[in-house]
């Protein structure tokens, strides 16, 4: 019960930190403290918000823009999700492959993405295919260090006592492995996805023409500072959303972590 008080003051905290925050904004902005062109009205973001939702910016609407943009995501995270965690698994179970893998994967993790993604746009064009190889390869690197990091400190008893019991190797794979590692797979996941949904939006701030980044770029360009906001405001409730997603996974099918 002391928990769930807690829990709940906790999120009335969070609750009130965002509504100081936007208390703040209206203030500045009604007192005209700031130029509008710097700081824009909540009512002007909010008017911008309805003509870009339903007249569209620059030949798509907001839901348009935002379903290209998670098109992308989707498909070079999910690419990731189904090569990175198998090889991390595979790299913490076997020195040989981590051997082979972890100095390649060691040396591009560090370069900003954005650094390579200009060969990418060489080898396979401007067009989504650059985007989502640059999204698969900037998913990738948490991904597999968590999923092997998950299975080095998987304690030893437990797969020396599944072994003792009789249970085949595949079984303890399966059985005893993967749902010891699956916590830290999927706070793997959170912090890919994250990850993944910045190098996102830059990548169609470099090059694109359809996107909620892209969005930012071109209303930067005509001073649509209105714009801007309600693309960085959709930004910010898309990673929350993604990331609950993930968490509400997490809770559907890893009710052990913790345990």
């Amino acid at each position: 019960m002391r928990i769930f008080r807690h829990f709940r003051a906790v999120r009335w905290l969070g609750v009130i930190s965002v509504t100081a925050v936007f208390a703040v904004w209206w203030i500045i902005a009604g007192l005209g403290v700031v130029p509008e062109l710097f700081i824009p009205h909540p009512v002007s973001v909010w008017n911008a918000f309805i003509d870009v939702l339903t007249e569209g910016y620059r030949g798509s609407t907001l839901l348009g823009h935002l379903a290209a943009s998670m098109g992308r995501l989707g498909a070079g995270f999910l690419l990731a999700v189904v090569t990175a965690i198998p090889i991390g698994i595979l790299m913490g179970m076997h020195r040989g492959i981590r051997s082979v893998v972890e100095p390649l994967l060691e040396f591009y993790r560090p370069l900003p993405p954005l650094a390579y993604y200009t060969l990418l746009i060489v080898w396979l064009g401007i067009g989504d295919e650059s985007k989502v190889a640059l999204l698969y390869l900037a998913a990738f690197p948490p991904l597999a260090i968590n999923a092997m990091a998950a299975v080095e400190s998987l304690a030893p008893q437990r797969v020396e006592t599944a072994l003792s019991l009789g249970a085949r190797r595949r079984d303890v794979v399966w059985r005893v492995m993967l749902p010891s590692c699956l916590p830290q797979i999927i706070t793997g996941m959170r912090i890919g996805i994250g990850f993944t949904y910045t190098t996102l939006v830059s990548s169609e701030i470099v090059a694109a023409a359809s996107g909620i980044g892209w969005m930012v770029l071109d209303a930067s360009r005509f001073l649509r500072t209105d714009v801007i906001f309600v693309a960085i405001i959709v930004m910010g409730l898309t990673g929350v959303s993604l990331d609950g997603i993930i968490r509400l996974l997490e809770a559907r099918f890893v009710p052990w972590k913790g345990h």
